[in-house]
């Protein structure tokens, strides 16, 4: 049996209807029962998580382009390189904002039949892009401090430059706190990763308070190592972000989320075992695979009772769950399942007798 969410491209009344149709395919003398059903006439928890994503991103953005505008005018002033950096690193903190705002609008587009699976790849792409503009604003300002070590400038309105480091530690504390708070409420690796993101780029702006420091206590030469050690930071922060995301993008999950989903299909009364199991994100949600064995003995109906039953379970307890293909299988004997025995376990099975 397949037991699927409502996130099927070819139901045309996906919303309005509800629709419970069950098939039986016969192999051998065992049954495979095959249903789907789908769950209508309630908001779909992606569409309400994306709004929430969007919302953050648009006054995140706004608090990261004044922050960095602030902070750009007392450059403009002062001349400090760490300062600039700090800048440069804000203004590509809020750039980050855009693709990302641009996968969660796409992920709202319902699937196809091209896309079946919809559109929340889009933003492990969007992922990807964010990696590299932290990436560039790392180049950027290590080039800036660099230059300024071998070419030293007088730096002038200290007490602005410190006055800007504070500013940006703040703002940036603020816009962490509310995309890493909604990041793990939606399920979104891009968006947790951009928040851990602007709380490192909050230390460095208190790097450019202390490089003020130094070149007021009569060590201007401290304000454009203070720039390379953002710039190291910066690069840091470009591993860190790099491996949630490319591990996504590669279909790849955290190994609690399978033994979680592992554990409640077979706490389901009439489960023998979970004899397979896939489950990949899809943006910020997830989908399952699970193949199951019950005894051979159920009837089709019951059979899909009980797929039905780990799909409302797997919902109730894993809210990032967005969509389960439930396939049951009989099982041959008590505590046997070998129809989806691994490969290798069959081969051994068969030198052994």
């Amino acid at each position: 049996m397949n037991s699927e969410n409502a996130n099927n491209p070819l139901n045309e009344d996906n919303n309005t209807t509800e629709d419970l149709h069950e098939q039986n395919h016969k192999h051998g003398f065992f049954s495979h029962f095959h249903g789907h059903s789908h769950t209508h006439g309630k908001v779909d928890p992606s569409t309400i998580a994306t709004s929430k994503g969007l919302r953050v991103l648009k006054w995140s953005f706004i608090g990261m382009m004044i922050t960095a505008v602030l902070q750009f005018i007392i450059v403009f002033m002062s001349g400090s390189v760490a300062l600039l950096a700090d800048t440069i690193h804000n203004f590509g903190d809020a750039a980050t904002a855009i693709p990302l705002a641009i996968a969660f609008i796409l992920a709202r587009r319902k699937p196809s039949k091209s896309f079946s699976y919809g559109y929340g790849k889009v933003e492990d792409i969007a992922g990807v892009i964010i990696v590299f503009l932290i990436l560039f604003s790392a180049i950027v300002a290590g080039y800036e401090s660099i230059n300024r070590l071998f070419n030293p400038q007088p730096i002038e309105h200290l007490y602005a430059v410190a006055a800007a480091g504070i500013i940006g530690c703040i703002g940036n504390e603020i816009v962490a706190q509310v995309r890493i708070k909604v990041g793990n409420e939606i399920g979104s690796a891009a968006l947790i990763a951009d928040g851990y993101h602007a709380r490192v780029d909050g230390l460095t702006s208190l790097a450019v308070l202390v490089g003020a420091i130094g070149v007021w206590l009569g060590y201007p030469i401290i304000d454009p190592l203070i720039g390379l050690l953002i710039t190291i930071t910066i690069l840091k922060i470009v591993v860190d972000t790099s491996k949630p995301v490319f591990t996504r993008l590669l279909d790849g999950v955290e190994p609690d989320v399978i033994d979680n989903v592992k554990n409640i299909a077979e706490s389901v009364e009439g489960v023998c075992e979970v004899t397979d199991l896939r489950v990949r994100w899809i943006g910020h949600r997830l989908h399952a695979e699970i193949n199951v064995a019950v005894s051979s003995s159920l009837s089709v109906e019951e059979g899909h009772e009980i797929a039905n039953a780990i799909r409302e379970k797997l919902l109730k307890n894993l809210p990032h769950i967005s969509g389960t293909t439930i396939h049951v299988d009989p099982s041959t004997a008590p505590g046997e399942c070998f129809h989806f025995v691994p490969i290798l376990q069959k081969a051994a099975t068969n030198k052994r007798t």
